[in-house]
């Protein structure tokens, strides 16, 4: 037996320094990180760009793959199922780890015990836009219009269980509305039928919303967010317009597979302090309509605490509303 415990813990000694020796002088080779999305679009181009910051201040290579397709899910397992050696990272967001985890019954893994959290880094919010030619001045009034009108009204979102549907239907559930959706698909898309006043209203991304917002080409309701952003800022929240418990913010943050050694996860934690503390990325941030998150927000028990948080919120309402996006 103590032969067999000799052998067993001399295994366990070698198995505990090929990991030292893998996390030591991380990285030496290119870094893959997934997005997980089509290329083109607004997260595909900020994580482009936080790919090339990354790259400079590591000393290598973090090259990009879009893995899109089911919201962003088939990419993040994809990842989770990724050798752990930290040359597979994944920039992934509330929907593709939050929403996620209540839209499907059988989930394509779980957001909390299948990945290392590295970190949070940015966060949009969601805006509350109505075609230009609703008959309302502010949030006040066009709730009082959707509930006299709500049976005629129709909202629409990039698809079910997307980031411009759930707040939507957080914002009308909330309300007590009931009032068609229409699931299009893509954001864009739902963005011209809004601006033609084919539909009533959406909840858009800050990045696009607010440009169109302060072009005319919609009417800016509302920022679902706790407080005013510089991008609008003469456009109040909805909580200074007396609308309590729907604010939508979705966050962005980077993961590695589960089983990733600790000291590759802090490396690279160290690494995304220093790119988000540089005044050249928050001005790019910035553009992209992000928001870098505060350091006291960036941790990776900070970020899993909330994901904890978004996942019982998100789930909630998806229960309650009885969203799915399985057949």
């Amino acid at each position: 037996m103590s032969v067999i415990r000799s052998l067993l813990c001399a295994a366990g000694a070698l198995a505990i320094s090929a990991v030292a020796a893998g996390a030591q002088g991380y990285p030496t080779k290119a870094i893959s990180l997934i997005v997980p999305f089509a290329p083109g679009g607004g997260i595909d181009a900020s994580a482009r760009y936080q790919a090339q910051v990354l790259g400079e201040i590591l000393g290598q290579t973090v090259v990009v793959e879009n893995v899109g397709g089911a919201a962003g899910t088939i990419g993040s397992a994809k990842a989770a199922k990724s050798k752990p050696d930290g040359y597979t990272m994944l920039i992934g967001n509330s929907g593709t780890h939050a929403y996620s985890q209540g839209l499907y019954k059988k989930k394509p893994y779980d957001s909390l015990t299948d990945f290392e959290h590295v970190g949070v880094v940015t966060e949009s919010p969601r805006i509350l836009l109505g075609r230009k030619d609703l008959p309302v001045k502010n949030l006040a009034e066009f709730v009082t219009y959707a509930k006299a009108n709500q049976a005629k009204m129709q909202y629409g979102s990039a698809g079910v269980g997307s980031g411009t549907h759930l707040p939507c239907a957080l914002f009308t559930h909330t309300l007590g509305l009931n009032i068609v959706h229409i699931p299009y698909r893509g954001a864009g898309a739902v963005l011209q039928d809004l601006i033609a006043g084919r539909i009533d209203f959406m909840c858009d991304t800050i990045q696009t919303g607010a440009a169109r917002a302060k072009s005319g080409q919609v009417k800016g309701l509302a920022v679902m967010a706790p407080k005013r952003l510089a991008i609008i800022p003469d456009l109040a929240t909805t909580g200074e317009q007396g609308v309590k418990g729907v604010e939508a913010t979705v966050w962005n943050g980077f993961f590695y597979p589960k089983g990733t050694p600790q000291a590759i996860v802090t490396t690279m934690h160290g690494a995304l302090q220093k790119m988000l503390d540089r005044a050249d990325v928050k001005t790019k941030m910035t553009a992209f309509g992000l928001d870098i998150v505060p350091p006291e927000q960036r941790s990776s028990a900070f970020m899993k605490k909330l994901l904890a948080e978004d996942i019982e919120r998100w789930g909630k309402l998806i229960r309650a509303v009885g969203i799915s996006v399985e057949k």
